[in-house]
């Protein structure tokens, strides 16, 4: 696997902060989350093992950054794909279902702005034209083989002004 393997699932999406758009095996959510090492330590504070990978993996000063996140989740609420269009460090997620002895895969890649340019055009793109692979990729192979391209584009146009606005309000904001 390319990127960082976690053995600590992302932290989830904020219910209250987080609009999904139903697209028949998938929901995707777009979500703005400002991301600071308080927060990590109170998700992570009930499983001494991920909080202790937390500490570990963490910069100086813990992992602290906001952007936009598009959540990807099957229809078996697992949340399969994850992208972080973060302002500092953006990355996205390959998270797979815990395995029967209760191992968590999050395979966490960089992305690379300079050699890719701007990220929420190409997460995007991605859910566009790679989700199918993606989705896989996550192990999510039953909910890849049951997409509905329609319904999958015409929640991504939604997505895609819902992610652009959030971005371009909190970028107005400062």
């Amino acid at each position: 696997m390319i990127g960082e393997v976690y053995n600590m699932p992302p932290q989830p999406p904020d219910a209250e902060h987080t609009r999904y758009f139903d697209a028949g095996a998938v929901r995707i959510g777009v979500e703005y989350r400002d991301v600071d090492p308080e927060s990590l330590s109170a998700t992570y504070a009930g499983n001494a093992a991920h909080l202790a990978e937390l500490e570990e993996r963490s910069p100086a000063g813990g992992f602290s950054d906001e952007g936009v996140s598009i959540h990807v989740c099957g229809d078996d609420g697992h949340e399969y794909v994850r992208f972080d269009v973060f302002d500092d460090e953006p990355h996205y997620h390959y998270v797979h279902q815990p395995s029967p002895e209760g191992d968590i895969v999050n395979n966490v890649i960089a992305y690379d702005v300079v050699a890719h340019g701007d990220m929420l055009e190409w997460a995007i793109e991605r859910l566009r034209t790679r989700l199918p692979d993606m989705l896989r990729a996550a192990g999510g192979d039953d909910v890849a083989a049951r997409l509905d391209e329609a319904r999958v584009g015409r929640a991504v146009d939604e997505v895609e002004v819902l992610a652009r606005r959030a971005r371009d309000v909190r970028a107005s904001a400062t």
